[in-house]
């Protein structure tokens, strides 16, 4: 019997080879949001690897919401040619390619992780940032955000609108709305950092009624045939804060609007919030909401052996498991998983001389 973990998944009318999902990892080396020839090879040697899934870093829908001046961009036409053929490459190692779109809200303006992680300011090339309520992330390093007004909330359902389309011209098959790890709308979803008083804040209906008007906006323009993701915090970790009972209710509603897949994530949008780290220890947020809210689900999070991604799927906590720290470590994780699964493992053609004897060639898949 097939491993699950190697099993092909469909969404819609994208078919994975296997579960293992490459997560969005922030690189840092843009100049001006323009994808490089770092992301040609960081991705591609993933794609290399064996995983079903390869998902383009966050992707910031405008130039405020960048978590800092090196991230990845998605908000202008100039972007598209450079990720397409990053997306290109993907597809012809028989690999998924996706896109999150993400604002990074409260959190930006920021150094990248190599160049301290201080607040950049506007006169070092930073800028202000934006929020649902003028609450700064942290007393040092963040700035006090600028709380958005309702003409600002509509211009950022406008840039995720504009940043799905950009997505599709450049070739991925599935986009991911980042609603997680305390950015914009993740800020929003949480009664800690949105204190607003009009229809964005107070009850749960208001809190993510962003989150909905992005998900349709970038449904109006994502094609029926291709899937849409939603990354969640189904925790802040927090008093007070979002929680899974929300998570799982936000979840339903998801599904009612065109998503297809929750990948679930946690924290974030607590400084000081307390997170009981452990191999898998987000596994149960997937579940539940698997469970609970009709949906399909990724499951992340300290996932670091192939019997331990397996089992997830064998025993359907998850449709999806995705990896981040373990890729950067080994970009050929799936095939060296596969081996210790007892799988077929498959090579790409131009590596064959130095695989296992008897290892078949990887065929590329031609996207939908």
């Amino acid at each position: 019997m097939s491993a699950p973990l190697f099993s092909r998944f469909q969404l819609r009318s994208v078919e994975f080879s296997n579960r293992i999902g490459v997560s969005p990892m922030c690189q840092y080396s843009s100049q001006d949001g323009f994808a490089t020839d770092w992301h040609l090879v960081h991705l591609g040697s993933r794609a290399q690897g064996g995983a079903g899934l390869v998902t383009l870093e966050a992707a910031a829908v405008s130039p405020e919401g960048r978590i800092s001046p090196g991230d990845l961009g998605i908000w202008k036409d100039e972007h598209i040619p450079s990720l397409r053929r990053i997306a290109e490459f993907v597809h012809s190692q028989g690999a998924r390619a996706g896109m999150q779109l993400a604002h990074a809200g409260r959190k930006a303006s920021t150094a990248s992780p190599f160049e301290g992680h201080g607040l950049v300011l506007p006169a070092d090339g930073g800028w202000q940032p934006v929020a649902p309520s003028a609450i700064a992330f942290a007393p040092t390093d963040y700035a006090v955000p600028a709380a958005l007004d309702l003409a600002g909330i509509a211009a950022v359902v406008e840039a995720f609108r504009n940043a799905a389309r950009r997505a599709l011209e450049a070739g991925v098959d599935f986009v991911e709305v980042h609603a997680a790890h305390g950015y914009l709308l993740h800020e929003f979803l949480s009664p800690l950092s949105n204190l607003r008083t009009d229809q964005y804040g107070g009850s749960f209906d208001n809190r993510i009624r962003l989150v909905l008007e992005v998900v349709d906006a970038v449904r109006s323009v994502w094609p029926e045939r291709l899937p849409l993701f939603v990354r969640i915090s189904a925790t802040d970790w927090a008093e007070g804060g979002w929680n899974p009972d929300e998570s799982v209710a936000l979840a339903r509603l998801l599904r009612d609007h065109g998503v297809d897949l929750v990948d679930c994530s946690s924290g974030g949008n607590v400084a000081d919030a307390k997170i009981p780290l452990a191999p898998g220890y987000q596994v149960g947020f997937a579940a539940r909401i698997r469970r609970e809210a009709g949906i399909a689900t990724a499951a992340v999070g300290l996932i670091t052996e192939a019997a331990q991604a397996n089992d997830i799927i064998a025993e359907g906590e998850a449709d999806l498991v995705f990896l981040a720290r373990a890729e950067l470590r080994d970009p050929y994780w799936p095939v060296h998983a596969a081996a210790a699964l007892g799988e077929t493992v498959s090579w790409p053609k131009q590596y064959l001389r130095a695989a296992p004897q008897g290892s078949p060639a990887r065929s590329a898949v031609s996207r939908p």
